[in-house]
């Protein structure tokens, strides 16, 4: 079976093809059979009830700085695709939130991966609260007495913001930690959006583990183990990927969240499990395929195109 697939991404020159798990869905994509087209979201229009977008026809090659060769741009209907790819970076602002919107006028005579309006209801640090048992003990708001009175009850806590990735933006707190005011008066300035705070998990300096889930069954993990004296453990701030295998408890995490993301045409997840805890449910455009590959032979961008071709025969 070949598939006609259209990939909404950042510009593909800047990508990394080390460690960027789009350019792998690319490539095994294109070693299948299909054929590629890429757009940028500022591209796209809606025109009575149409969504076109503009971009390249391109092949993929696994070789540093010279890994794509393009057509010439061309304005097309994204309807024609068999697949579309929704993997433009975060942050979760109005410009990606409008663009779930534009997906969803052609999902599911298009696939898209994944179902636009079900990344638009479910953020990532938000999604996971459906979970509390799951959960270390968290707290999302903006009010700074409910913080203080957290952090009097939990000790030890960490402050993330709300849609900010890649481990930007978070911080540790001790009991006693002045600091902590000045740090949500800063969040304050930067945006108008809450704050997680969340009780600090000491398990941290053991790894971060990201776990791959495809339509609901995980695939594989990584342990991102964070640099000495850091708390993130995020690859874009220094952390070190290292093979792992999964837990029972990780299994358990699985198997209690999977037949959710499922029903919800979530089809590549990654969460991130801290110890016995699941802190993320990553859905936006979920990074790790290219170190699981490596380090334990499993392409979780295959499996993922293996069942989007299942269901494009579905009737």
């Amino acid at each position: 079976m070949s598939l006609k697939v259209a990939v909404q991404m950042d510009p593909i020159e800047g990508v990394n093809i080390e460690g960027d798990t789009t350019f792998l869905m690319m490539e095994s994509a294109q070693a299948r059979g299909h054929s590629l087209f890429v757009y940028l979201t500022d591209s796209l229009a809606l025109e009575d009830g149409r969504v076109f977008a503009r971009g390249r026809d391109i092949e993929v090659r696994r070789v540093s700085g010279d890994h794509f060769k393009a057509g010439p741009v061309r304005r097309v209907e994204l309807s024609d695709f068999d697949v579309v790819l929704m993997r433009q970076d975060p942050p979760f602002d109005m410009h990606y939130i409008d663009a779930t919107f534009f997906l969803e006028a052609i999902h599911p005579k298009t696939l898209v991966v994944n179902h636009p309006a079900e990344v638009r209801s479910a953020p990532e640090k938000l999604f996971v609260t459906r979970f509390p048992d799951l959960q270390p003990p968290t707290l999302i708001t903006w009010d700074r007495e409910a913080i203080r009175d957290f952090r009097a009850r939990h000790g030890d806590i960490v402050l993330k913001p709300l849609n900010g990735r890649g481990g930007s933006g978070v911080t540790r707190h001790l009991k006693d930690d002045p600091n902590l005011d000045t740090l949500l008066e800063l969040h304050a300035e930067l945006g108008r959006e809450p704050v997680i705070v969340q009780k600090f998990l000491p398990s941290v300096s053991k790894g971060d583990k990201r776990i791959l889930l495809v339509d609901g069954e995980p695939v594989g993990a990584i342990n991102r183990v964070p640099a000495k004296g850091q708390i993130r453990s995020n690859m874009a701030v220094g952390g070190t990927p290292e093979p792992v295998d999964l837990s029972a408890r990780d299994r358990e995490i699985c198997a209690a969240i999977g037949p959710e993301l499922k029903a919800r045409g979530l089809i590549f997840v990654g969460i991130d499990v801290i110890g016995d805890h699941l802190t993320e449910i990553n859905v936006t455009s979920p990074t790790g395929a290219v170190a699981l590959k490596r380090f334990a032979g499993v392409d979780a961008t295959d499996v993922m195109w293996s069942r989007i071709e299942a269901l494009r025969v579905q009737p």
